[in-house]
């Protein structure tokens, strides 16, 4: 066997529960002699290595849930995060949450952390530093010492886990299709890079409505936003790059916006350049935040209704924790988008 043997395999090769091979493998007096050495015996003929985190996870349950978020001043997460709270709290669990700042690196160290006994499992959304490398290793780990991982909005088709996401594709389809049912001709669209798999998403969704349609897409009609643009810090040159858009496209009249900042950003350029809103451009956002309600003019809007998704999250985990059985048993719950219409468009 030249792969890694995990805690789980074992467990299934000598048809006891993971809980019985981590209590054997650490000498517990609950295992029996007979049954403890044959474990140990398993685990060093196929070089078994512990993990450290998560070896005694399905023997003591603390009633917690660890959510890990990439950011915390983002509306969409404290949506999601509430639902979590609500379903937890209402099943007698209670939540910890980690902040991995878009990060690989603080992700990893957080789920070391909360997973050394502090929790009973994990629901979260992928930093875009580990999409970007593509490294999920602290996920499968997690997951073979018996941890139960829900992830939602950003994830990877690579882990075997539950899965909570937006339509992506449709939202952006949504929005799009308005924008042209509204007369826009001319739409460009401010995204990110392909890495993050909901721009990613949220873009070829642009591309197919406006194939729909029958629109040629066009190239400068696009702009892929760097990340180091979404801190407060470099606002100053977000705005530049829209305003570059803007210049470049004389005659655009329509403009969808893969996040909340990015649609604001554009609406602060279109008055800059003195365009009216939505008479000379209209403007769709994606996540129904609290500035988009209260912007002038209010902006029309894909919500992804973090609630729900938080909500599903918490009963998929909480759901996977309480279960006897240890099947191998992953639901992908698909959360329907809303275009929610205000001012910013006609």
């Amino acid at each position: 066997m030249k792969r890694k043997v995990t805690l789980k395999q074992i467990a299934k090769e000598l048809d006891v529960s993971i809980s019985t091979v981590s209590k054997a493998l650490r000498n517990s007096k609950e295992i029996s002699e007979d049954t403890r050495q044959k474990v140990q015996a398993f685990a060093k003929l196929y070089n078994y290595r512990p993990n450290n985190i998560a070896l005694s996870l399905k023997n003591r349950k603390t009633k917690t849930i660890g959510i890990i978020i990439p950011e915390i001043v983002h509306h969409f997460f404290s949506k999601v995060i509430r639902g979590i709270e609500l379903v937890a709290n209402k099943r007698g669990y209670n939540v910890i949450v980690g902040l991995s700042n878009e990060s690989f690196d603080k992700e990893v160290i957080n789920m070391e952390m909360l997973a050394n006994g502090s929790i009973d499992g994990f629901i979260l959304s992928i930093s875009k530093e580990t999409l970007q490398q593509q490294d999920y290793h602290h996920f499968t780990e997690t997951i073979n010492q018996g941890m139960p991982i829900v992830m939602f909005d950003r994830v990877v088709d690579a882990i075997n886990c539950d899965k909570v996401i937006v339509d992506d594709l449709e939202g952006a389809k949504k929005a799009v299709s308005k924008l042209i049912s509204s007369g826009c001709e001319n739409i460009g669209i401010i995204t990110t890079r392909d890495y993050v798999s909901v721009g990613k998403l949220r873009t070829q969704g642009y591309l197919e409505a406006l194939e729909e349609h029958k629109m040629n897409p066009k190239a400068s009609l696009i702009l892929k936003v760097v990340d180091q643009l979404l801190s407060e810090d470099h606002l100053d040159l977000l705005e530049k790059e829209v305003e570059s858009l803007f210049k470049r496209n004389k005659n655009l009249d329509g403009i969808f916006a893969v996040n909340e900042l990015y649609a604001l950003t554009a609406m602060k350029v279109a008055r800059k350049m003195h365009l009216r809103i939505p008479e000379d451009i209209q403007i769709i956002g994606f996540t129904d935040g609290v500035l988009s309600k209260h912007a002038v003019p209010s902006l029309t809007t894909v919500s992804q209704h973090g609630q729900k998704i938080g909500e599903k999250a918490a009963e998929l985990l909480i759901n996977n924790l309480e279960r006897e059985d240890e099947e191998d048993i992953y639901e992908t719950v698909i959360i329907e988008t809303e275009l929610i219409e205000r001012e910013s468009t006609k």
